[in-house]
């Protein structure tokens, strides 16, 4: 007989809007909810299945850092390990969920279903859609389809890879896209269906206990690259630019990134246009091109912020050589 396929799942809450209700006494949300009492709001909306409850911490999602990642991959990641556990499921506030999950998904080792998801409605709300979404992300956990696809972000009965999800909307339940890519899949009903595959997944072993600095620099009209040597002089390992357009700076930022380029400070170079992402082209003082010559990396279609978690990791062990972290990019 082949073996018993196990149903359930770990919840791992870490705060957010989804474990929030109003505090009578200001009128403001905070997160206060455990995962038991999360769990209960689901009663009249479904079945949850058997459901394994780990506190990892109770936080509003800006609160949330790399010294938390660690911490939170290392669980997922022995959870994920247990012969008992189908996949795992996070909850998370959505500010920063796109940052954790793309985390986990370059950490993580196992073709297990990792789903994070969140709410856009505090659990005070009338409607509020943190039960549809648990429910969702724990139908996709249990879900054969969702072996081997990395870790997914899941809200509003739609499925994204981790490396394309990003928050497009302030309050709108429907915020999480995929750009240009499309969903990976949706769950109606019962029922979990996937259109497609992630076809780019990059692994990045974690090898420390804690991440080195690595901060990110807007580019815009009249930026004088004073923030790239300040960066720099207050001990960033790594700096990643939000150029314009496919990759550009003017002359003051591109003058400051070669200085630091010298200094041993390693550069990628991402985009603030939501799509299209970095490519080389152009000759003038600054372009795309011409900052690849000088020693930065262009980050092709991930966002600044999941640029710069790359960055983090591939820095763990000290200075990588730029063909390296290209390559890295590349994949």
């Amino acid at each position: 007989m082949p073996p018993i396929e196990p149903h359930r799942c770990a919840l791992i809450t870490t705060g957010g809007t989804i474990v929030s209700r109003i505090d009578p006494a200001t009128g403001l949300a905070m997160p206060v909810l455990s995962g038991d009492e999360l769990l209960s709001t689901l009663r009249g909306h479904g079945d949850p299945g058997e459901v394994e409850v780990h506190d990892f911490c109770r936080v509003a999602s800006p609160h949330i850092g790399p010294r938390e990642w660690v911490g939170l991959s290392a669980l997922a990641q022995s959870l994920a390990a247990r012969e008992d556990v189908a996949g795992i499921v996070v909850t998370h506030g959505t500010s920063t969920l796109e940052d954790t999950a793309w985390f986990l998904d370059l950490v993580l080792r196992t073709e297990k279903p990792v789903v994070v998801t969140g709410a856009q409605r505090n659990a005070s709300a009338p409607d509020f859609d943190g039960p549809r979404n648990l429910l969702t992300a724990l139908k996709i956990c249990r879900a054969p389809a969702a072996r081997g696809l990395g870790v997914l972000v899941a809200l509003n009965e739609h499925v994204n890879a981790a490396r394309e999800a990003t928050k497009t909307h302030t309050v709108d339940v429907e915020t999480f896209q995929s750009g240009e890519w499309g969903y990976l899949g949706s769950v109606v009903n019962d029922r979990v269906t996937f259109h497609r595959a992630p076809a780019r997944r990059l692994h990045i072993p974690l090898t420390a206990s804690a991440l080195p600095p690595v901060e990110i620099v807007s580019m815009y009209p009249g930026a004088s690259g004073a923030l790239i040597t300040a960066a720099a002089d207050a001990g960033a390992r790594g700096i990643v630019v939000q150029a314009v357009a496919s990759g550009h700076v003017n002359e003051a930022m591109a003058g400051a990134i070669g200085a630091v380029l010298a200094r041993g400070v390693a550069v990628a170079v991402s985009t603030r246009i939501p799509r299209g992402g970095t490519r080389a082209g152009y000759g003038f003082p600054g372009s795309s091109q011409r900052l690849a010559e000088a020693g930065a990396v262009l980050a092709g279609d991930l966002s600044p912020w999941k640029a710069r978690i790359v960055l983090m990791l591939a820095l763990q062990r000290g200075p990588v050589p730029a063909p390296e972290l290209a390559r890295l990019f590349d994949q």
